[in-house]
């Protein structure tokens, strides 16, 4: 399946794109992500907070602000602008070709884990297939990306890298790639550590059973962001497999 989500954006306006993995718009994981987030990366809509657990809808809210921006993802070629000579329209030309050739990758087990004070779903044990598919996706469409600007660069506090990190950074416009890449689907922002259990309790009540199920990485999303600090939303979404049938909105 391809879809294409129309975003208005204005040509003066610094666009920034990246490569995400999403499950499709309607899946049970997606809809409940959504409103665990507040916001629906496919359509842009805001959707009412929730309440989970010992955590009122405004608590929740606080801690979901900086993964709501993105949309429920995982990141696979990060957010980049457009070097000269590239455009929107080959980029999703690209990417949808690229999932043309690629078969889908089955994570056995999705578990929920705090990364550096944050949580999210990551896979239970670490999948090479994933792995090399990542690998893939962040050499495949380097020729798309425009070099990092010195702020840039700054913004990604580099004093604070391993020197593996560095070198990504300034070779492929990300730090965590090849060996230091993690694939994970963040649910919140940093929670302060008297927190943690109670916020780990709350995300396991509210998503339940979809917890536990395998999770297929069978799809990528083109995802856009308009103007700086916009909200990241779904741009162009694309199944993997030749054999997949292919629908065009």
């Amino acid at each position: 399946m391809q879809i294409a989500y129309c975003v208005a954006i204005g040509e003066e306006k610094i666009m920034r794109y990246a490569i995400y993995f999403t499950p499709e718009q309607n899946d049970p994981l997606t809809r409940a992500a959504a409103r665990w987030l507040g916001r629906d990366a496919f359509t842009g809509e805001q959707t009412t907070p929730v309440e989970a657990g010992p955590f009122t809808a405004a608590e929740i809210s606080f801690h979901t602000a900086a993964a709501r921006r993105y949309g429920f993802h995982a990141t696979l070629k990060a957010p980049f602008q457009l070097t000269g000579g590239q455009t929107e329209q080959g980029l999703i030309a690209a990417l949808a070709s690229f999932c043309e050739q690629r078969e889908p990758v089955l994570v056995p087990r999705a578990v929920l884990r705090r990364l550096d004070g944050f949580y999210a779903l990551v896979p239970e044990e670490r999948s090479a297939d994933l792995d090399a598919l990542a690998g893939e996706i962040v050499r495949e469409f380097e020729p798309f990306r425009a070099p990092l600007s010195a702020e840039e660069i700054e913004r990604r506090n580099p004093q604070s890298l391993s020197p593996a990190q560095l070198k990504n950074l300034h070779k492929w416009g990300y730090p965590y790639v090849f060996e230091e890449f993690r694939f994970h689907m963040t649910l919140t922002g940093r929670v302060p550590q008297n927190e943690a259990a109670r916020m780990e309790r709350a995300i396991e009540a509210f998503f339940g059973p979809l917890l536990s199920e395998p999770l297929e990485i069978g799809s990528l999303a083109l995802f856009v962001e308009p103007e700086p600090g916009a909200p990241f939303q779904v741009r162009s979404f694309h199944e993997l497999g030749w054999t997949k049938t292919r629908k065009t909105a």
